[in-house]
């Protein structure tokens, strides 16, 4: 057993004291869809519901000295410290955008309680962490990275200890997402080549992707924040460290928007609340195909701090990515019927979700945004088919993202 296997098998014995084993479960419903023996770690079901409080607590027993621990984050990381710190009966100093949602500032302050405190610094993350990391310099702090630093990432490699332990050896195929490398780093260190695996990021912060092909840590340009648990702009030094030998054959990108596919068919059909990042694993199954078949595959649900707030914007993506809504401009000749004669294209499965009049565009001719839900996306082919038959004219801009953020 190499050191680093000692360390996490120390760290997940300690850890037993604070928090029980996520459970490792196995999928009937995945597993018979990709034909292969499916088994969930179920990191959504940790007490602040996210595997974050890992590293936090391996990382702060380790530097038991410190009087102060300084964080900056938005979201998971925060609330791990914040449990860890109350735990450790220490203090902490958590900064976090302006931008915060209130759910996420409140289980924050609800896991650390008295134990910590709160500064809301900058619209944006940089700011954020630049404001942070002053403050800890100044004050003598700890800094507790959420990625790139050894003893979180021993920390989160306690989750492929627990994976070894309740499956009685190892997996065939493990899938892991990536946002700043310390779970995925954590876990090749442990597992070494005793398995395969898949290492997924969300398209918008693929910065293990950009990595891999510069060869060395790079910021990414520019970072979809829709995945938050997983969006980072550049992968850590340390994690990179363990992960530069993986291969981009090995790592996957995913649609955001076909990520909101599966958060629903998780939501909807298991009843398991996975926030973006905590579902990646689970989409990328979609892509593995013949390669995993008749193998046993452990996903690691990395998250579930999902904000109920957003479940309409996810329905919304998911659909569209699916091809069964659609959002167009139509322009409707302003004369009586006309509304009639469109109405009655209309197919029995088909639904207005979105009837709006925008301006006119000619005397003759009034513009109108319009939303269609369906059952069947083909249902579409039909419909536009008819409107061009009887003389409609119209744009679809269902993917035109810059207009659809004025408009949608």
């Amino acid at each position: 057993m190499t050191d680093f296997q000692t360390e996490a098998r120390d760290a997940a014995k300690l850890m037993r004291e604070v928090f029980p084993a996520t459970p490792l479960l196995r999928n009937a419903h995945l597993s018979d869809r990709f034909g292969a023996d499916i088994w969930l770690k179920r990191e959504d079901l940790s007490p602040v519901r996210s595997y974050k409080l890992r590293g936090a607590f391996n990382a702060m027993r380790k530097q038991r000295e410190a009087k102060l621990f300084v964080c900056a984050s938005a979201g998971n990381h925060a609330q791990g410290v914040a449990f860890m710190c109350r735990h450790f009966d220490t203090h902490g100093v958590i900064f976090m955008p302006v931008t915060t949602p209130q759910q996420k500032i409140q289980k924050t302050r609800m896991f650390g309680g008295d134990a910590i405190e709160i500064r809301m610094v900058g619209d944006y993350f940089d700011d954020t962490l630049h404001a942070a990391q002053s403050f800890c310099s100044e004050a003598g702090g700890h800094f507790l990275s959420p990625f790139d630093d050894d003893d979180v990432i021993a920390g989160q490699a306690s989750v492929a200890v627990e994976i070894e332990d309740q499956m009685g050896g190892l997996p065939d195929h493990v899938v892991v997402p990536v946002g700043g490398g310390g779970l995925s780093a954590g876990t090749i260190s442990y597992f070494g080549t005793g398995c395969q695996y898949t290492f997924v990021e969300p398209s918008g912060g693929a910065c293990l992707q950009a990595a891999l092909a510069a060869g060395k840590p790079v910021k990414l340009p520019k970072v979809n924040t829709f995945a938050d648990g997983a969006a980072v702009g550049q992968i850590g030094e340390r994690t990179f460290a363990r992960l530069s030998g993986v291969g981009l054959a090995n790592v996957l990108a995913i649609d955001e928007d076909r990520l909101c596919t599966t958060m629903l068919d998780m939501l909807n059909v298991e009843g398991i609340v996975l926030e973006p990042a905590g579902a990646l694993a689970v989409d990328a199954l979609k892509d593995l195909g013949q390669a995993i078949r008749g193998r046993s595959v452990v996903c690691v649900t990395s998250g579930g701090n999902f904000d109920f707030e957003r479940l309409p914007e996810v329905k919304e993506r998911a659909q569209r990515y699916s091809g069964v809504k659609k959002y167009f401009i139509l322009r409707l000749p302003q004369r009586p019927g006309a509304l009639k004669d469109f109405l009655n294209i209309l197919g029995p499965e088909d639904d207005i979700a979105r009837f709006e009049y925008l301006k006119k565009s000619a005397r003759n001719f009034g513009s109108v945004l319009i939303g269609i839900e369906t059952t069947d996306a083909a249902n579409f082919d039909h419909f536009f088919a008819k409107l061009e038959h009887q003389g409609f004219a119209y744009h679809d801009i269902t993917d035109d993202e810059l207009l659809a953020q004025f408009v949608i």
